[in-house]
């Protein structure tokens, strides 16, 4: 007998192949796309931005041609409280926010989620590329689509009533899929940036919310190389639009190695004055199986994996890496994996740089 499934249809591609196949399957699929803008765009720049009135638009034709209900759901007021104000808290606290991960958590399985199971669904499908086999979480073969980082944040409870019909597909393959089926989306640009930040400028959106704030930029050493509108409008790692008066010594780039919100600080230095070896985060959220053979830590979406040890401490996790990673920066996630199997996730809260061993 086949599930009560809610499929949240984008607009995009991805998850009109992933309603389709639901439905293919024999299961009793229902439609719907979010709305989560107050104000949406009548239609997007490119790949910039999502939940355009286009969109919602691609969402319904989709499932025409799929043959399944379709149903808006207006989630703009929640998307307002924990995606968007929360971001621009969390770079107020000198922190670098992931707001795709944010999404998942709070939005598509957890007000949704709640809703569809309180509607008598049994589970919400997505257009996810990360592979769900009996509530174990793990990457796509498509390593350049893989969304499993993302997903990390989920709880048990959560990943038990998900379902991510696109694990075992790589991009190309969905979009030649979507041809066949004779969906309009199939060559529809990948949304990419932040969605409701549709022109791609992060620091004027942020200026626009957290307003001026002139504040130094210093060195190592504390002497003042440059000045700021915001400490908001940095994050750690970052090269360009520093716009530092006095140039290093060595003549080489500076990067951001911390922001002070509280003094509102941008300290900066050099490449090799990021490299750290010890994360340190808040609570874990442990949702996949209790390994701990071939572990590695992914520390941003689509970033690198570091070879890892991990202990559970006082208020937190901390995670040992086995060589020195660069640009780690407080507020994003740290997705624990044992080969490709997500175990758990928690927030980073800081990073140092210990001795290695």
């Amino acid at each position: 007998m086949g599930l009560r499934v809610l499929a949240a249809m984008s607009g995009g591609v991805d998850s009109a192949v992933a309603a389709a196949r639901i439905a293919e399957a024999g299961h009793d699929v229902t439609g719907v796309h979010l709305a989560l803008s107050a104000n949406p765009q009548s239609h997007r720049t490119g790949a910039r931005g999502c939940c355009t009135i286009e969109d919602s638009r691609d969402a319904r034709r989709a499932a025409d041609v799929i043959g399944i209900p379709f149903y808006i759901w207006d989630m703009a007021e929640r998307f307002q409280r924990d995606v968007i104000e929360d971001f621009v808290a969390e770079y107020a606290a000198g922190r670098t926010p992931n707001p795709c991960l944010r999404c998942n958590e709070k939005i598509k399985f957890a007000a949704v989620l709640d809703r569809a199971l309180a509607l008598g669904f049994d589970a919400v499908a997505t257009g996810h590329h990360a592979r769900l086999t009996d509530g174990v979480l793990s990457r796509s073969p498509d390593q350049g689509k893989d969304q499993s980082y993302v997903l990390g944040v989920l709880t048990r409870e959560q990943l038990a009533h998900a379902i991510f019909p696109l694990g075992d597909s790589t991009k190309a393959e969905v979009r030649a899929e979507a041809a066949r089926r004779g969906l309009t989306v199939a060559d529809k640009p990948d949304s990419h940036d932040i969605c409701f930040i549709a022109d791609g400028d992060t620091r004027g959106f942020l200026a626009d919310r957290l307003g001026a704030a002139e504040g130094p930029i210093v060195d190592e050493e504390g002497a003042v190389v440059g000045s700021h509108q915001g400490a908001h409008g940095f994050t750690v790692g970052q090269r360009k639009g520093l716009r530092i008066d006095r140039p290093a010594p060595d003549g080489r780039p500076r990067y951001v190695l911390s922001i002070e919100p509280v003094s509102n600080t941008v300290t900066v230095g050099p490449r090799s004055a990021l490299e750290v070896t010890t994360i340190h985060c808040g609570p874990p959220v442990w949702n996949g199986p209790d390994r701990r053979d071939d572990l590695t830590v992914q520390l941003r979406a689509h970033g690198e994996v570091y070879g890892c040890r991990f202990a559970e401490v006082a208020g937190g996790l901390r995670i040992d890496l086995d060589r020195p990673a660069t640009g780690v920066a407080a507020g994003q996630a740290a997705v624990l994996y044992s080969g490709d199997t997500v175990i758990g996730s928690a927030t980073i809260r800081s990073a140092s740089r210990d001795q290695l061993g």
